[in-house]
């Protein structure tokens, strides 16, 4: 199939994605004091897994265990579980706006991983200089929390939170590059999106569940309209629709133009912890993320 040119139609549905996918940790924030950030992640991927198979199902999409597909599915279902793992852990610990600026570092560690990897995928000298900049910007962005507890000392409780917070957002990023690398180099690069999107909702729900479980928390959702809210806006808009669009997109136009938008959905997450959770933007963190999006933006290109 040709891929096309983004057209209005495509930007459009870009620009409703990455709102979509930025409001993500603000959601997930939200209801956290009601249903825990895994529990939260773990139901909302069972529930989201369950749709995508009744979709296989009702349109008779092609599914198969014996494809080949198996083993790079399971390897992805894990990575993409421990992605969210340290996204839920990392949001008891930082706030929202950092963990969508850390975590959305992905693209930055994808491309290091597809150049030594593939050939057609080695880097060209502007992409160099926007993992710098990305790698700066975390840098900086880092030292926003030593410069909020200046005078308190390395032992201040709050700076080990915020780092740890901020740490497992990146490790967050570093395993959905992960994840990602692995789907390009195995059967997965070939199968149904619906295929792909199944083994790694079905992962996360797996292990989320279970580590909430053993941690004591109930599956059961109280009755709270915030905490209903968020885990059907997570499930239906994010983790079912958004997903089948942007592999829809992938389908349809090229690849290189709609990921430039990537470095949309942590400004759209940024500005919802702002508005949603009065989140704090000190002037370090505000300079560590453009410099990240600058480099988001720079590995993207194409010549």
């Amino acid at each position: 199939m040709i891929r096309k040119n983004l057209d209005g139609f495509a930007i459009s549905l870009m620009l409703l994605l990455c709102f979509c996918w930025g409001l993500q940790q603000v959601a997930v924030k939200l209801a956290a004091p009601v249903v825990s950030s895994s529990m939260q992640i773990g139901l909302r991927s069972a529930l989201a897994a369950i749709m995508v198979y009744i979709l296989i199902l009702v349109r008779r999409i092609p599914f198969s265990l014996k494809d080949g597909s198996l083993l790079p599915g399971l390897v992805a279902g894990i990575l993409f579980a421990l992605e969210f793992l340290c996204v839920a852990l990392g949001l008891n610990y930082t706030s929202a706006s950092h963990m969508s600026v850390f975590l959305y570092t992905a693209p930055i560690f994808t491309v290091i991983g597809l150049h030594w990897l593939i050939p057609s995928e080695r880097m060209h000298v502007s992409q160099w200089l926007g993992i710098l900049s990305a790698f700066a910007g975390i840098a900086v962005a880092f030292s926003a929390a030593f410069a909020a507890s200046s005078g308190k000392g390395l032992d201040d409780p709050n700076l080990g939170r915020m780092l740890a917070g901020d740490a497992l957002g990146v490790l967050g990023g570093l395993l959905w590059a992960a994840t990602t690398v692995t789907i390009r180099k195995s059967k997965l690069s070939e199968a149904e999106p619906t295929t792909t999107l199944l083994y790694q909702l079905a992962g996360a729900a797996v292990i989320l569940l279970i580590y909430a479980s053993a941690k004591g928390e109930s599956l059961l959702i109280p009755a709270s309209a915030i905490a209903w809210g968020s885990i059907l806006f997570q499930t239906v808009v994010v983790a079912f629709a958004s997903y089948l669009t942007w592999f829809w997109l992938l389908r349809h136009y090229l690849a290189s133009r709609l990921s430039v938008f990537s470095f949309l959905t942590p400004l759209f997450g940024v500005a919802a912890g702002v508005i949603f959770l009065h989140d704090a933007i000190s002037p370090r963190f505000a300079i560590g993320s453009c410099l990240v999006l600058a480099g988001i933006v720079l590995v993207n290109r194409r010549q």
